[in-house]
């Protein structure tokens, strides 16, 4: 299987060229590997061509992730566009933008009060403003939590809002939100993490009018009005969108005057633009490391970087599941042991991605003090055959496990269309499944579908996706459900009054090592059910132009790929 996928990717790599010049997309010349990469093209600016991997029907990625998941790059490129009150660094640190600082116990904008209440405040910069030049004020960010919290609108409901108890403007710059118990992420508010700030001027009056079409509004695309290092200049579905250098960006003018980001779905074409110059920089997720690594050999006017990631995960239907033994953790332990992770990673990632043994993000700070207390389940089909039997399944002739009635055991694993290494994954996994006696239905979801928050969320078996470290969810309040429209973030429907004391404690306790010791329990609980099976966290690869200068792979898997955009330059 392995050796299979390898010279596969292998012969990818040689028929590039072939490929990105017959499929979709933006054609890519013929030239080699040797042309020189694109100038500047108007004389005296400087402007460069990225790519990412989506294509977005939106540019918010809080529209994009209200149940139905991200679209590679959105996230990433909305940081070119927008902006919030804080940002994270290439090593995940939290970072003034838009705000004055970050709110902390040191500078007096974090208190605890003696009821077990907290407050932060916020100041915003005196020149930060929105595109368009209004000022961007205190206003804004009240507004922001009135339509963060309303059900009516179909946006993330972020986790945070339920330990949120209001809102002041004490002047045009400064708010005070109060929140009803300490709660460890409030210094996120008013991020891309939490309630990305919306502008009042333009979107209050839409939004009284119509809250149903509020996020169909040409303001999410065409006529999208943030307050980021660039504007937009120009989007068009299905091809590219062009952002201007924004004079008015509260850290400065960006160096660049000009980016061009173009929608290119098929790796096949991205590659193909990157070995002939007409792309010099991938933003987003969605590469395959192994297919990445052999072109990086290829190209001599650029490099590869890689970034920690999040991890990769099956997760497993637990309201309805199908087939009922699916909802036994016996069942699930089973099929964790039956996955060879690391020929899986050896195979697809060039051994490079590590075994995701729990969700925390790999390399934290507590990582150590943590990984005791993880239940493992290292490679054994025979303990997977151990648990199946001890479930009362028997296997039958043709080699594939029955339940007591005699009904094969068929469990269905997708994952959505446009995803080279979720794609692969998802076949590797349905062979490992099948060789301990369990068949499976592997299903790519198309792309057309991967916008149904309904049909996403009553998967039967397994849904194979990427999810960042946020243990809001699994919180059982957080699943998508129909009272919520399925707009929850709790992918698996997981719902355990335990789990949820143990993430509620987490969130609320401000002492670091009670917090830890909090966090152990999240981990070892979701280790030893499995509400999600982690297969492995793969590096990201960013392929970047040797003409570009302060352009660089995150550091840390929390890192904000593009915080520091306005530095980028170009050569």
């Amino acid at each position: 299987m392995a050796t299979a996928i390898r010279l596969s990717l292998i012969w990818l790599v040689v028929t590039t060229f072939v490929v990105g010049c017959s499929s979709a997309g933006p054609a890519a010349p013929t030239s080699s590997s040797q042309t020189e990469p694109r100038p500047s093209t108007t004389s005296g600016s400087k402007r460069i061509v990225a790519g990412i991997l989506g294509n977005p029907y939106t540019l918010s990625q809080a529209i994009n992730s209200a149940g139905t998941g991200s679209i590679r790059g959105v996230s990433e490129a909305e940081k070119l566009y927008h902006m919030g009150l804080v940002i994270r660094d290439a090593d995940g640190r939290l970072q003034p933008a838009l705000a004055e600082a970050v709110p902390s116990i040191e500078n007096g904008n974090w208190r605890v009060l003696a009821d077990g209440r907290m407050e932060t405040t916020w100041r915003i910069k005196p020149n930060a403003r929105w595109h368009d030049g209004t000022p961007f004020t205190s206003a804004d960010l009240v507004f922001t939590t009135q339509v963060g919290q309303d059900k009516d609108v179909a946006m993330a409901a972020y986790p945070g809002y339920k330990q949120f108890d209001g809102i002041e403007a004490v002047d045009e710059r400064t708010v005070t939100v109060r929140w009803k118990a300490p709660y460890i992420e409030a210094d996120t508010m008013f991020t891309h993490e939490f309630a990305l700030p919306v502008p009042k001027h333009l979107l209050e009056q839409p939004y009284l009018a119509d809250k149903a079409n509020f996020v169909n509004l040409p303001f999410w695309t065409t006529d999208f009005v943030g307050a980021g290092p660039f504007k937009m200049h120009e989007f068009v579905r299905d091809s590219h969108m062009v952002l201007d250098a924004f004079d008015g960006y509260a850290l400065g003018r960006p160096k660049l005057d000009q980016i061009e980001i173009r929608f290119l779905q098929d790796p096949n074409v991205m590659i193909a633009n990157v070995l002939s110059n007409e792309v010099e920089l991938t933003i987003g997720r969605g590469f395959n490391l192994e297919q990445v690594l052999q072109v990086s050999r290829m190209w001599q006017n650029g490099r590869m970087e890689t970034s920690p990631s999040n991890w990769l995960a099956e997760y497993p239907q637990s309201l309805n599941p199908s087939p009922a033994a699916l909802g036994d953790a016996r069942f699930r332990r089973a099929l964790l042991y039956s996955i060879d992770r690391q020929a899986m990673s050896d195979a697809l990632q060039a051994g490079q991605a590590q075994i995701a043994h729990m969700w925390l993000e790999y390399g934290d700070p507590n990582w150590a003090a943590i990984e005791p207390k993880i239940v493992k389940y290292n490679y054994d089909p025979k303990k997977a055959a151990s648990l199946f039997e001890e479930m009362g399944l028997t296997r039958g002739p043709d080699g594939f496990y029955r339940d007591t009635s005699g009904q094969r055991q068929v469990v269905e694993s997708r994952t959505n269309a446009g995803d080279d290494l979720k794609e692969k994954m998802v076949l590797s996994g349905a062979d490992y499944w099948r060789q301990v006696g369990i068949e499976v239905d592997a299903v790519i979801v198309p792309r057309q579908m991967a916008s149904d928050r309904e049909y996403r969320a009553n998967f039967p078996g397994f849904d194979l996706v990427r999810q960042p470290f946020e243990p809001e969810r699994f919180l059982s309040s957080e699943a998508a459900l129909p009272e919520n429209r399925y707009n929850g973030k709790n992918r698996t429907r997981y719902q355990n009054p335990e789990l949820d004391g143990y993430i509620e404690r987490y969130l609320t306790t401000v002492p670091m090592r009670e917090r830890v010791d909090a966090l152990t329990q999240v981990m070892h609980l979701i280790s030893d059910q499995l509400p999600a099976l982690g297969i492995f966290y793969a590096p990201e690869p960013k392929l970047i132009s040797n003409r570009l200068v302060d352009v660089h792979a995150a550091r840390a898997a929390a890192a904000d790929e593009t915080w520091n955009a306005h530095l980028w330059d170009a050569k």
